[in-house]
């Protein structure tokens, strides 16, 4: 097993998860692509958006793949006004990840985050493990409480 920053905090930890691998084709990163490869529905497999507020501190919103996240209720969750997308030049700086592979263990610094309410209605969501082409699949409440989420309707 390819073992990730994020694996290695989670193995640590003592959480459980389970990985899957899915080939990578550059440039596609298209989520709903990734559940169809790893064979799991695309509501229960999530992307780890990163956003900026307007004193430029950052956020993380976990959401489906089949979702957008709503700006306005992510603001909400997070108590801010506003909050944009944080441009994907900062993105690799900000989180130690590119993009198609940001997950929400193990960012370079650990920063608020919200998972989407619909994690809840699973007892395994797959996030990416930290890389292109891996997946880490465990516990929506085992992933919050790792790095100290809330849940939220945020799409």
């Amino acid at each position: 097993m390819i073992l990730t920053n994020a694996l290695r905090l989670l193995h640590q930890a003592g959480i459980e998860f389970r990985t899957a691998e899915y080939p990578v084709v550059e440039g596609d990163y298209d989520g709903g692509h990734v559940a169809d490869l790893i064979g799991l529905p695309r509501e229960q497999v999530f992307k780890t958006l990163v956003t900026r507020g307007a004193k430029g501190e950052c956020f993380v919103f976990v959401v489906p793949v089949c979702e957008e996240l709503d700006l306005k209720k992510a603001a909400r969750a997070a108590g801010r006004k506003s909050i944009e997308m944080l441009p994907l030049r900062d993105l690799t700086p900000t989180t130690g990840y590119v993009s198609g592979g940001c997950s929400p263990v193990g960012m370079k610094k650990k920063l608020p985050t919200v998972i989407d309410e619909t994690a809840q209605l699973f007892d395994e969501i797959a996030v990416s493990a930290g890389m292109r082409g891996l997946q880490l699949i465990l516990s929506p409440d085992a992933l919050a409480a790792f790095v100290g989420a809330s849940f939220a309707d945020i799409t």
